[in-house]
């Protein structure tokens, strides 16, 4: 059974920065790509970021480019989200997820993932 556990959330200053990070277990860790999502109140829940297995392909979603870093130390289970110049409209429950597949193309939607955790609260003060 694949566990995912989020943390690093918190409440920070417009332009802040946070490090969120998802334990993983359950499976081999390196041999699955992995996302970030977030759902803000209200609205549908949003691709982030992907990062493939080895951690060689990354993915963005528009809104977050050059401000978010996605990674992975697969040494430590442990996938990361670096957030940069936080905005308010970044204020959203963040989710890591995993996919129960491989798959050639790192996945970017919500419907391409099975297994999440149970979120970690980001706000961002104006």
């Amino acid at each position: 059974q694949v566990q995912l556990v989020e943390s690093g959330g918190g409440l920070v200053q417009a332009g802040g920065s946070l490090r969120l990070s998802c334990a993983a277990s359950g499976r081999t860790f390196s041999s699955y790509a992995m996302g970030w999502f977030r759902q803000a109140p209200g609205k549908e829940r949003e691709f982030v970021a992907s990062i493939s297995g080895i951690g060689g392909r990354l993915y963005y979603a528009d809104s977050v480019k050059g401000r978010f870093t996605i990674s992975r130390d697969n040494a430590k289970n442990t996938l990361y989200l670096q957030i940069n110049r936080l905005k308010p409209e970044d204020t959203a429950v963040y989710y890591c997820a995993a996919p129960s597949r491989s798959f050639i193309v790192v996945p970017t939607t919500p419907k391409e993932y099975d297994y999440w955790g149970q979120g970690t609260q980001v706000t961002v003060s104006s």
